[in-house]
């Protein structure tokens, strides 16, 4: 029987629908209803045709989008990003959390390209973040709001760590080293006895334990590294070890979603693969990186020949969702080709590259509407359940970061 939260959810959630669909027919939203049409005629009809080409004019659209959606702001954040909101597209407010890991994507990205301009943008988010941190070390949930309306989340605040870590390192400027302290001791204090996080912030659902806070813990040891503090360190090593626990034979992860732990998304499922294995990798834990390899390789299993890979599982690796999460694919796509170096395994390059090349058949080039020109959606089809009818910043972060680890893999 259903409960009477799920009925206001389900009527909640058909109301938003119809009220899009409603929104895809006004005139002024014809070139995103266009793009609407195409992703669902892809999904049901045509399919998606993988694209082999380079990578690195794939990175150059989604670094420059990355760049459109920070100019889009009032300040020197990244937007939330482009979205179906109130009857019409428009950009959102910057958002801490995801403008805090574009910065190190941006000064790879430059390094990469040469263009100290882009590394010096990513370096002006990073200042942005530390003039809006909060008192207490921690960084806001949601998008920037007044001091007044700030609450802490720990999630956010392991984001911009690594942005202020990667800028100390690119710049050697303490005025990073300090602002990632103050985050790293909120981190370490916010540790319970059982090595989990508490802070999760209004804006997930409220369950005891996040699991994918692991991501968290590798900014926080890198941290250890730049502070040259092994407590940094060892916070971060007893939150992986708690992760472990959460983890089951088959390699699934309970605790594991920003919503519905019994089936999480690809996108919190990379965010632990991720965690544990670069913590793994740095610390010389070969536990964590297996424990990483376990979790993916059901992944590996249910991508599909075109690089398809759905946006949920359940603990029996089931598919619970009709739709991609794309931000997810692109994330779990940086595991397999870390993996692929660390192991020396060409096999999860291979598998790395299907999850991009599909990535790369949805990078939009050519929408007349120009804030679209080289942004990944949230889901495909376009009105998929995660971020629905919009661009989040997020999803072509991960994109970049992706395509960047392909171009070297092909460069080698």
């Amino acid at each position: 029987m259903l409960s009477s939260i799920n009925i206001r959810k389900f009527y909640w959630n058909l109301s938003n629908r119809l009220k899009q669909i409603g929104s895809l027919l006004m005139r002024k939203n014809r070139i995103f209803a266009k793009e609407v049409l195409d992703s669902y005629i892809r999904y049901w009809i045509t399919g998606v045709r993988p694209v082999m080409d380079t990578p690195i004019a794939f990175a150059d659209r989604a670094a420059t989008w990355l760049l459109k959606a920070q100019e889009a702001t009032p300040d020197d954040g990244v937007s939330y990003g482009f979205f179906l909101d109130h009857g019409q597209m428009a950009w959102r407010l910057s958002y801490p959390e995801t403008t805090g890991y574009i910065i190190p994507s941006l000064i790879e990205y430059g390094h990469y390209r040469k263009q100290n301009d882009i590394i010096n943008r990513a370096l002006t988010m990073a200042e942005w973040e530390a003039y809006i941190q909060m008192p207490s070390g921690a960084v806001q949930g949601g998008m920037v709001t007044s001091p007044d309306r700030q609450t802490a989340a720990v999630f956010n605040t392991g984001m911009v760590l690594q942005g202020w870590t990667a800028a100390f390192r690119e710049t050697g400027n303490t005025k990073f080293l300090e602002a990632g302290r103050k985050a790293a001791d909120f981190l370490m204090n916010d540790l319970d006895e059982t090595g989990h996080y508490r802070s999760h912030g209004f804006f997930v659902s409220q369950n005891t334990i996040k699991t994918y806070n692991v991501l968290c813990s590798w900014a926080l040891y890198r941290f250890g590294e730049d502070s040259g503090d092994d407590a940094y360190k060892k916070a971060a090593l007893k939150n992986g070890e708690a992760t472990l626990h959460m983890q089951y034979k088959n390699g699934w992860f309970e605790n594991c979603c920003l919503t519905q732990p019994e089936k999480p998304l690809t996108h919190t499922l990379g965010y632990t693969l991720q965690g544990l294995l670069e913590i793994g990798v740095l610390a010389g834990y070969n536990k964590f990186v297996s424990a990483a390899e376990k979790g993916v390789k059901p992944l590996v299993q249910n991508i599909r020949e075109d690089g398809y890979l759905s946006g949920r599982f359940d603990r029996n690796w089931k598919s619970k969702a009709r739709y991609s999460c794309l931000t997810g694919s692109a994330q779990i796509a940086i595991v397999l080709y870390r993996l692929a170096q660390i192991l020396n395994d060409e096999s999860y390059s291979k598998a790395a590259d299907q999850l991009v090349n599909f990535l790369k058949s949805l990078q939009l080039k050519d929408c007349t509407d120009s804030n679209m020109n080289g942004a990944i959606a949230g889901s495909f089809p376009l009105l998929g359940e995660y971020m629905t009818a919009g661009y989040p910043n997020w999803a072509t972060k991960y994109f970049l970061d992706a395509l960047l680890l392909q171009a070297s893999r092909v460069n080698r």
